[in-house]
């Protein structure tokens, strides 16, 4: 040490205090960096320490303190004044400037999550009717499903956040026509002959500490922004089928671009907002405010949690579309048949409600279910179609062992419940033209219900493998009890990385 030798009354009085009172630990890394000299700084920084050594040894035991040690403090402490006053100034400012590039870091970082699911699945042999006639299944081959999925999460701070989603697959339930796809659909199909697309494009920014943001040309979409109450909710690790993902009117529009929100009102109510375009960057076919082939749809989703055990919400949509479809990919999807086979307009504006719950009432049973209704204006002439749905769910996480999941799913998949839009003559009402094969201007609904019956278990083979076996049965299929009863095996195997 330049200005205090180990010579000095100060330096033999400080180490005295260091052995009886052992207040000095030497640097953060564990080493007292014996072989270099010390400043006057550092002296006083172990004098600091000794003292706030001994306030607590006094404070919390009251010892005899002896008297040469007191008078030892006072004289290092009048000694050392200055450098002690001025090494508490460096602290408060070393404080501050810290405090200051922790508010204005910036460190762009980008981070890549993948999914690959590969799925094994076949149905049983029957028959359906369609029009007039009876038509065998032909796609009931077992066959192979492939879906890869990539996420970047580039974060530019940490309240903004860029999304960009890639996605390719491969095979699909149905192949050649479109009679059952809605009711045999699984939740993992995703068939682009394997070229990379992008699935999302969205651009995130949390304002205050309540409000995010979201807006950009893919992956803005109610599916995206409401906040799911099934915690399994998941393509890679939840149900089989696409209709146990979600309440289908959830999914109406098929939008892919626009801007939403998400609001912690209160610590149990959540809001979120939506408004997209299936065709947003499009200038030709649509644009994000629509047009004459593209779908728009709006829509508010609450959320309540009234006890940590329990989440209900509801769910209210207006979707425009010029093609007579909900696109929902599910059920009863097409409301009003086109009159003309090269535009297939035939537009319709349709208003959604719906309801889920879900109800963990152990940390490995939890009960949820939806329900979900639709009516839909033909503004290309006259008539109002209505569809209903639901379903009820039980999950058990960790069933037979961490990580597992066993699932059952009963529900009715969505229903033409009524339809008018052949009052004017047309012959538009889908129940009479496709199931009953009847082209005459008769009104009605479905004339009968389909039942879905879904049970799957998934279990963990390692941190990032999966294998999910399951089967689902269609009673009734496309709300018709002439179709024969549909059986589906499935096995469903995610890898993580």
């Amino acid at each position: 040490m330049r200005d205090v030798s180990p010579g000095d009354w100060a330096y033999e009085a400080l180490r005295n205090l260091v052995e009886r009172y052992g207040c000095i630990a030497g640097y953060p890394d564990g080493t007292f960096r014996g072989n270099r000299a010390m400043t006057r700084y550092e002296f006083a920084a172990g004098l600091n320490a000794c003292l706030q050594q001994v306030e607590r040894l006094i404070g919390n035991v009251k010892p005899d303190f002896p008297k040469d040690d007191l008078t030892s403090l006072q004289r290092l402490m009048e000694e050392f004044s200055a450098e002690l006053a001025s090494l508490g100034t460096r602290v408060d400012n070393l404080e501050e400037r810290v405090a200051f590039l922790q508010d204005r870091q910036f460190s762009t970082t980008t981070k890549l999550f993948g999914q690959v699911v590969m799925g094994v699945q076949g149905r049983s042999d029957n028959k359906f009717d369609l029009f007039i006639n009876r038509f065998p299944d032909p796609d009931t081959n077992i066959n192979l499903i492939t879906n890869t999925q990539l996420s970047l999460f580039t974060q530019f701070s940490p309240r903004t956040l860029l999304l960009t989603g890639l996605q390719a697959g491969n095979g699909r339930t149905v192949e050649n026509g479109p009679a059952l796809t809605n009711f045999v659909g699984l939740g993992y199909e995703g068939d682009n002959d394997n070229d990379v697309r992008i699935s999302d494009l969205s651009y995130r920014q949390l304002i205050g500490n309540k409000v995010a943001f979201i807006v950009g040309p893919e992956g803005v979409n109610p599916v995206n922004v409401f906040r799911g109450t099934n915690r399994v909710e998941s393509a890679g690790f939840g149900p089989l089928s696409r209709f146990a993902q979600r309440n289908p009117i959830i999914n109406i529009g098929s939008g892919s671009g626009g801007i939403g929100f998400d609001w912690q009102a209160a610590p149990r109510i959540s809001l979120q907002g939506v408004y997209s375009s299936s065709l947003p960057e499009d200038p030709q076919f649509g644009s994000i405010f629509g047009s004459d082939f593209g779908v728009t749809t709006a829509g508010a989703q609450l959320v309540f949690s009234p006890i940590n055990t329990l989440d209900i919400s509801f769910q209210y949509l207006n979707s425009y579309s010029p093609f007579g479809r909900l696109f929902t990919g599910v059920g009863d999807d097409l409301l009003v048949i086109p009159t003309n086979p090269f535009t297939q307009r035939a537009p319709i504006n349709t208003n959604a409600f719906g309801a889920s719950l879900e109800w963990r009432v152990s940390p490995r049973f939890t009960f949820g279910g939806w329900a979900g209704y639709t009516t839909s204006d033909f503004t290309g002439g006259s008539g109002t179609v209505e569809t209903f749905n639901w379903m009820a769910y039980l999950n058990f996480p960790d069933f037979l062992g961490a990580g597992n999941l066993a699932g059952i799913y009963v529900g009715q998949p969505p229903k033409i419940i009524d339809s008018d839009v052949s009052a004017n003559g047309s012959g538009r009402n889908i129940p009479s033209f496709l199931t009953e094969g009847n082209f005459a201007a008769t009104e009605g609904g479905q004339p009968d219900t389909t039942t879905h019956v879904e049970a799957f278990y998934r279990f963990s083979l390692a941190d990032n493998i999966s294998v999910t076996p399951g089967f689902i049965l269609l009673f009734n299929p496309g709300h018709n009890s002439d179709n024969d009863t549909i059986f589906i095996g499935a096995i469903r195997t995610t890898f993580t990385f």
